[in-house]
């Protein structure tokens, strides 16, 4: 049996089991490592213990899948339930909305065509979509979608733009703000785009191509863009800050841009791929390279394709400044890196997500082979997720940060 402990909110007067659970991968390709007897489950149990619960006290969070991956060896803390009434207990197969970090899926799938020859990053969007020729995006790369580097989208597709036509009108209408490439500007339109192109340059709708090119081939059964009626029970109910039940309103673009629903024994298996401790075809394996190479450098970190890289030993106030509401806000300075800066191996890598009642935040770093894996049933914000993972960090992994 697994071990467990129980700790009590405070709020809620009620407990909350955290259950740690040894993972294993179905296939590993690296050596057995040496030191992983030096991380006792106790250890662990206390490090995510204060890590996790002044956020369960204070956001009212009902349920919680964390996982780290520690020296290629993935464990797996299960914390509360999958809705404040009536839910079932949280484990690592429970489906929670991922937000944005959707985005370094749909980054996959534009690789992996890349690698098959039917897209090039080089070339103009308008070059896939001939709708748009004409207009500013026979100057927008797709790279730039990959790198939210286009020219500035909103945050958000415009309200008043609610159908497929008027979506084609407002992209046909769009006046970039700066030259693409000189500036950063997070946007949802830009990276839905990057999916679009992405899934037509493959002739298949957006949610087959995933499915089929990069879920299916990464190994991942609990991973969505349509979640299965089957697999609904394991849907996690969210909850916005007024504690009520919400899931996403998935828009335009949308299924693109923060549309999928994955798990965290998922979620562990995809960042393992990506440090390569999981066997994949060689054609997705390239992909996954590629939307980890440094196009522009920022203030804080390199920007891939939309994964952000930053140097160790990590710094917490870079990594907050990095994270913070002012990077997605606003229209940020770039440098391009050219040639473009191969894979990195000792350095952190991470995105967040969110939705209206969801919170994701994902980070690996390949060199010592951890990863991490924070899904959380309600939303709060990202500089608290930050600081869970930088405290876990200086608990178990204290040479990655500085002093």
């Amino acid at each position: 049996m697994p071990p467990s402990i129980t700790v009590f909110n405070l709020h809620q007067k009620v407990p909350l089991l955290i259950v740690l659970v040894f993972g294993a991968y179905m296939s590993i390709t690296a050596p057995a490592i040496a030191n992983a007897e030096s991380i006792t489950p106790e250890r662990l149990e206390e490090a995510v213990i204060d890590a996790v619960q002044p956020l369960v006290e204070k956001h009212r969070v009902p349920g919680m899948a964390l996982a780290l991956t520690i020296e290629g060896e993935p464990y797996f803390f299960n914390l509360g339930e999958t809705a404040l009434e009536g839910g079932e207990p949280i484990t690592e197969h429970t489906l929670f909305e991922i937000g944005s970090v959707s985005k370094t899926f749909t980054a996959t799938l534009a690789a992996y065509a890349e690698v098959k020859g039917a897209l090039d990053f080089n070339e103009p969007v308008s070059g896939y979509l001939p709708a748009l020729r004409g207009t500013a995006m026979d100057s927008v790369a797709v790279l730039n979608l990959a790198t939210h580097t286009a020219g500035h989208f909103p945050l958000q597709v415009p309200a008043e733009v609610r159908s497929e036509d008027a979506l084609l009108e407002y992209l046909r209408n769009w006046d970039p703000q700066y030259a693409p490439g000189s500036k950063r500007t997070y946007a949802n339109p830009g990276s839905g785009l990057l999916g679009v192109v992405a899934a037509r340059s493959l002739n298949q709708p957006f949610a087959k191509a995933m499915h089929e090119s990069v879920f299916r081939g990464l190994g991942l059964s609990q991973t969505f863009v349509k979640v299965p009626e089957d697999q609904m029970a394991h849907y996690a109910e969210g909850h916005n800050s007024k504690h009520q039940p919400v899931r996403v309103n998935i828009g335009l673009l949308g299924e693109e841009a923060y549309g999928v629903r994955s798990s965290a024994a998922d979620l562990t298996r995809y960042l393992a791929a990506q440090m390569e401790l999981v066997k994949v075809a060689p054609a997705l394996q390239q992909a996954l390279q590629t939307t980890r190479q440094g196009f522009f450098r920022t203030d804080y970190y390199v920007q891939d394709m939309v994964w952000e890289q930053y140097a160790l030993p990590l710094k917490k106030d870079t990594l907050l400044a990095g994270n913070s509401r002012n990077m997605i806000s606003g229209d940020r300075p770039v440098t391009a890196i050219s040639p473009p800066l191969p894979p990195q191996r000792n350095v952190l890598i991470n995105k967040t997500g969110s939705t209206g009642g969801f919170s994701t935040y994902v980070a690996f770093i390949p060199e010592k082979q951890f990863a991490f894996v924070l899904l959380a049933n309600k939303y709060f914000p990202n500089d608290e997720r930050v600081a869970m993972l930088y405290g876990i960090l200086e608990d178990i992994l204290p040479g990655v940060v500085a002093k």
